[in-house]
Order: C-alpha cells, then sequence, then structure tokens
C-alpha cells in the first residue's frame, strides 16, 4: 500500500464530490444536509486555493482516496493567520492511515503558508471518536465542546475543538 499526497486538481472534483457525498447522506462529520455538486465543489475548491490555502489529495496505489484542505477559521482580519482542517477519507478504506498522512501533509502545508494556528471543529464526540484520535496523535488538544450545535438525523450533535499551533505558533508576531 502506497499513500500519496499532492496538491489537488481540477480534474479531482468528481472523485472528491463522491468522497464527500456520503460524510453529507450518512455521516455526521458534516454539519451540512444535502452534498454539493461538482461545480459547487470546483468553486469551494478553486476559492480556497485562489486565497492561497492548501488542498491536497491522498492517492492510494494510484487511486484518490481522500482529501483535505484549510480554510479560513473565521472571516474577521484578526483570525487571518489561523486555519480551519478539513479531511475526508473515501468511505470503504478509512483507518489505514490516508487521514494521518493527509492532516500531516496539510499541517505541513499551512505552516510552509505562514499560518501559525490551525482548529479542528469536529463534529458528533460519539460517532467521530476516530477523527478525535488522529488529531491528538497529531498534536491538536481539547480546547472546547460546543453542546447541542447541529441536529442531523434526528438527533443534537456537538462539536469538539482542537487546536494545534504552527510554525512558531502565539511564541512571536508574525
Amino acid at each position: 500500500m502506497t499513500v500519496t499526497i499532492r496538491p489537488a486538481k481540477t480534474s479531482d472534483i468528481p472523485t472528491i464530490t463522491r468522497i464527500y457525498a456520503p460524510a453529507v447522506e450518512h455521516g455526521t462529520a458534516s454539519f451540512e444536509l444535502t452534498p454539493p455538486d461538482e461545480a459547487e465543489m470546483a468553486w469551494r475548491m478553486s476559492d480556497l486555493v485562489g486565497k492561497g490555502f492548501p488542498y491536497i489529495v491522498a492517492e492510494l496505489d494510484g487511486v484518490l482516496a481522500g482529501y483535505a484542505y484549510a480554510g479560513p477559521y473565521r472571516v474577521r482580519p484578526a483570525y487571518r493567520l489561523t486555519v480551519e482542517n478539513s479531511v475526508y477519507i473515501a468511505p470503504d478504506i478509512q483507518c489505514r492511515g490516508i487521514g494521518r498522512a493527509l492532516l500531516a501533509a496539510l499541517i505541513e502545508a499551512s505552516e510552509a503558508g505562514g499560518f501559525r494556528q490551525m482548529i479542528a471543529v469536529i463534529g458528533d464526540s460519539i460517532k467521530q471518536a476516530g477523527s478525535i484520535r488522529l488529531h491528538e496523535a497529531l498534536g491538536f488538544r481539547h480546547v472546547g465542546i460546543l453542546d447541542h450545535v447541529g441536529f442531523k438525523h434526528g438527533r443534537w450533535l456537538d462539536s469538539v475543538l482542537m487546536q494545534r499551533a504552527l510554525g512558531a505558533g502565539a511564541t512571536t508576531a508574525p
């Protein structure tokens, strides 16, 4: 099993869209209720990359297996050095180290981009325990839980907030 990480390309959008759809339709990692189409996913990628945020994919033995990106944590200018991460893996090949490889590469790319803090907003602490463990393994710490902030699949969901310093973090001014 060989995992290769590379920047995402427009030609990856159909597969990225197919990977994301089950997370929306059946999962609780995303609080979206309707899966976006390829045009919307292409716009989202183009917008992030155009603003200097990393957007990467993982290939497993040459087949696109997952993707990750960092985007603005909040839109106000003081948050400009803080990013929020997202990582999605094809449902049939989860728990094989692909998410770890993607998140590690995303951290590295975000540091290279000059960002100083990364926030993980993990929906559903019960069903996303694996995501929480992954983030812990890569240096994130728990900073809070927002109880009952989303309603999906007939139940209230929480969001776990985790944070990791990037590069010099807050030890020096930007």
